[in-house]
């Protein structure tokens, strides 16, 4: 059996402050400075630009801030876009910008306790389409902005054949859009600012960096450099399950909460934050979480999906004793011997522990059709990442699960 959860002063199986790592913190950081007057048909000013309207990043980032508004510790409130053009979530759009806020509910157990909370969050105090309000974003952007956050899903940065086009085209994919966006930054003279993307994408400041500095490859050679060596483009790592949405705006969401956020000079995260951590290095974060609570969701996924008539959310399915013995036996077998390769085999046991604690919460309905969206690409980041990582690290364990799962999903 694996070993019950130990707590360790650095382990990520918990939300750790900004204090818990040597890199500096906010409070020895001056905040960004105040952004630039808007005009008066933009106003509420907002520092911060968010692509995505999900439920993960209203019970995540926008909950956040919400917070550190409260105590006077975040670069300002939020402008909402939304980069799809969906029609049928207007009603969200608007509800999100309620001057009343939108609820979160926060359920399950924190330190041995219940938890069962619900807030209303404010600091969503715009809300945009790229569909419609383009020339508006822009000048949020060009005038307002000093943090673009995203989180545009698993396919989010995939090419499209509109990204081409010198103007804006709804087509476009989210990189393409950023691009116009940070060019028409810099032509208007604007400082640099920092883009913080929240995708589940290893590396993703780099790998979103790499992808519009492509796209402007041809554009003159002071905005390249100015994207490249100016802009601070942040690697991180977000971490909650949110398990439900809440209608027409709002979620449900367990009390476990981590933004980890790795440092570079220059960068100062949007808000200060207890469940916001700098970190030197990304690589033990991500590895904990994609290759063991997403790789357990995907498992989750692909057996229930072979279950004729198994229960809808993840806690029934691992009621079953069957199931949870089996994932147990996965995690052991499969998953730790790669994390021992690494050296982070005892921070793998806390982080599995903890992570058999957080799918079972009895409090929260997290449907296995919604981990299932997309479930050949998470599979192919999740279980292909963990097999080509375990290489890297020299561990030559058998995988013949794990090997199955990943054929199954590219074939």
């Amino acid at each position: 059996m694996l070993k019950k959860h130990r707590a360790r002063s650095q382990s990520l199986s918990r939300p750790t402050t900004l204090a818990d790592h040597p890199c500096r913190t906010l409070s020895e950081t001056a905040l960004p400075e105040a952004p630039n007057t808007a005009t008066d048909t933009d106003s509420p000013v907002t520092p911060v630009v968010q692509f995505g309207t999900s439920r993960f990043l209203q019970a995540h980032v926008d909950l956040f801030i919400d917070e550190a508004l409260a105590r006077g510790r975040a670069a300002g409130p939020v402008t909402v876009v939304q980069s799809s053009g969906d029609p049928a979530r207007a009603a969200r759009l608007a509800a999100l910008a309620d001057p009343a806020g939108y609820p979160v509910r926060i359920r399950g157990r924190e330190n041995g306790a219940e938890v069962d909370r619900q807030q209303m969050v404010r600091s969503v105090r715009r809300t945009l389409s790229t569909a419609t309000d383009w020339p508006q974003l822009v000048r949020i952007v060009c005038d307002q902005a000093r943090y673009l956050i995203s989180n545009t899903g698993d396919a989010g940065y995939d090419p499209r054949p509109a990204d081409a086009a010198d103007s804006f085209d709804q087509a476009m994919s989210f990189p393409a859009k950023l691009q116009l966006l940070l060019r028409a930054r810099h032509d208007a003279g604007a400082r640099p600012l920092t883009v913080m993307p929240a995708e589940l994408i290893p590396a993703n400041g780099a790998r979103l960096k790499a992808r519009v500095l492509e796209l402007a490859a041809l554009a003159p050679a002071a905005y390249r450099d100015w994207l490249r060596d100016r802009v601070i483009w942040a690697n991180s790592l977000v971490d909650r399950i949110v398990s439900e949405p809440l209608h027409p705006a709002g979620a449900v969401a367990e009390p476990y909460a981590l933004w980890a956020i790795e440092a570079q000079p220059g960068l100062v995260p949007p808000c200060e934050h207890p469940c916001v951590q700098l970190v030197d290095d990304l690589e033990r974060a991500e590895a904990l979480k994609l290759f063991i609570l997403n790789l357990g969701h995907s498992w989750l996924v692909s057996r229930w999906q072979a279950t004729p008539g198994a229960p809808a959310l993840v806690r029934q399915f691992l009621d079953d004793p069957a199931v949870l013995a089996e994932l147990q036996h996965l995690y052991r077998a499969e998953v730790l011997p790669a994390f021992a390769a690494a050296g982070l085999g005892a921070a793998a046991e806390d982080y599995i522990a903890t992570t058999l604690d957080r799918i079972r919460n009895p409090f929260l309905d997290h449907r296995l059709a919604d981990i299932a969206e997309n479930h050949a690409e998470k599979v192919r980041r999740r279980v292909g990442g963990l097999l080509d990582w375990a290489q890297k690290k020299g561990d030559a364990t058998p995988r013949p699960r794990l090997a199955a799962l990943a054929a199954a999903a590219a074939g």
